[in-house]
């Protein structure tokens, strides 16, 4: 990321100078109209101030969904959905012992992007990899379920993108929800190709006979959490969870026929999601909250008391996120009004407008793969366009691949690095095949439901 931001910045000052020195003022202007650096200035001023207005705007959304979060972690949905697709991760995992700690934290990492919980995800999707590292046998190199289990990471199924949601409530939509369909179905696109590519690739990547075992990986401390989760993907830091992993190995999973039965009514929300979407999206909120909070009072958990708890953490999430967000929109602002932004989309976006992809989306769609935050930062200045607003087709088909596609490079890093893998064989093929399915299915459904 620091090499994203500085180059953007570089970029933006290199071009706006050149436009500044072979600037000329117009002569029938009634005012000396402000020149290329001027208009820069004045811009990152402008971005600057728009960013801690947009964070200040999250606080009560953020507040909202973390809280009722909160309140189905306590109640125990998490372990409800691990034990249901357990059945079918011992199949898709052949090589991992059922009863091994890594298929218990695996699940729970899977369990929690699927709710948008990003706090939960990171350090289960950590302490998966040590774990899968106990069972491969060329140390330094990625095992097949290792690159299966990241592929996976990185195109998880989303059910509830509960941070895009409150984005885009703060930035005036007036369909925050909207994404929710178009989502999932572009979710369920990336992780079938993130499947079936790592799959097929294990044949192609065979792991070498003699690896050289490297130096032990040191262990990942909470201190390392927060340190990703601050200059990572959007992902946000918060206490570990309380239901270990341990808990889904000892009670083991629900009947296979429970997780097929799961599945197809997964696979069954598409078609619904496709045909019903727009009449549906009003009520997915209001019926969250209603839903959320009556499974905590049929759990026995006070929703009072684990709402106001997780609450609490969305303010620290809203004023963390905004040294952040200032430092991407910035930016941005300078990138698009200096004009770079134009020199580089232009002529892409003549060709990716023809399939659905206009050139307002591209620098989204480019930057998802490398940083969260960068591509956050980006999807924030989108939507806050007077131009665009969070409910055009390119709010939507934006909003969309940020719950959608994750920040490849980002977990390929973390993941990997934290158990000293060096060979990663075709994990980043795996991944960016399903990046490239993501926004391929979000760009088909966006299309359908709100139009090119």
């Amino acid at each position: 990321m620091n090499a994203i931001f500085f180059a953007i910045v570089l970029i933006a000052f290199v071009v706006a100078g050149f436009r500044q020195l072979t600037w000329t003022p117009p002569a029938d202007a009634a005012a000396l109209p402000l020149g290329p650096m001027q208009e820069l200035g004045t811009a990152m001023i402008d971005a600057a101030a728009g960013s801690v207005t947009l964070a200040l705007g999250l606080i009560g959304v953020m507040a909202l969904f973390l809280g009722l979060m909160k309140v189905a972690e306590e109640g125990g949905l998490l372990t409800i959905i691990a034990r249901t697709v357990r059945p079918l991760m011992v199949r898709l995992f052949p090589d991992v012992p059922a009863d091994h700690p890594a298929m218990g934290s695996m699940i729970l990492n899977m369990a929690a992007n699927a709710m948008g919980l990003g706090n939960a995800a990171t350090p289960f999707g950590i302490r998966a990899m040590e774990q899968l590292d106990t069972l491969n046998a060329t140390k330094g190199t990625a095992s097949n379920a290792m690159v299966l289990f990241l592929a996976i990471n990185t195109s998880s199924v989303t059910i509830l993108p509960t941070g895009v949601i409150a984005l885009r409530a703060a930035a005036g939509s007036v369909d925050p929800a909207g994404i929710l369909p178009t989502t999932l179905f572009a979710t369920i696109c990336s992780t079938t190709v993130a499947i079936i590519v790592a799959k097929l690739c294990q044949n192609y990547w065979p792991v070498p006979s003699a690896a050289v075992a490297p130096p032990p990986a040191p262990s990942v401390a909470r201190a390392d959490w927060q340190m990703v989760a601050a200059g990572g993907d959007d992902r946000q830091d918060d206490e570990p969870p309380a239901f270990p992993a341990e808990a889904v190995e000892a009670d083991g999973g629900y009947p296979v026929w429970v997780s097929w039965l799961a599945l197809g009514g997964i696979a069954a929300l598409i078609p619904l999601m496709v045909l019903y979407g727009r009449a549906i999206a009003p009520w997915i909120i209001p019926g969250l909250m209603v839903g959320l909070l009556g499974f905590g009072a049929v759990r026995r958990v006070n929703v009072y008391e684990a709402f106001v708890e997780g609450a609490k953490s969305g303010f620290q999430v809203a004023l963390r996120i905004i040294p952040y967000l200032v430092a991407i929109l910035v930016a941005v602002a300078m990138f698009r009004s200096s004009g770079a932004m134009d020199m580089l989309v232009g002529p892409l976006g003549a060709v990716t407008s023809l399939v659905g992809l206009p050139a307002d989306a591209l620098p989204m769609a480019l930057l998802r793969p490398l940083s969260g935050s960068g591509a956050y930062g980006v999807l924030a200045s989108i939507i806050q366009n007077p131009a665009i607003g969070p409910d055009s087709y390119t709010g939507y088909l934006v909003s969309t691949f940020q719950g959608s596609t994750e920040t490849t490079f980002y977990v390929l890093a973390v993941y990997f690095g934290a158990v000293g893998i060096r060979r990663i064989r075709h994990a980043l093929v795996a991944a960016l095949a399903a990046d490239v399915a993501g926004i391929a299915g979000a760009v088909a459904i966006v299309s359908y439901l709100y139009g090119a």
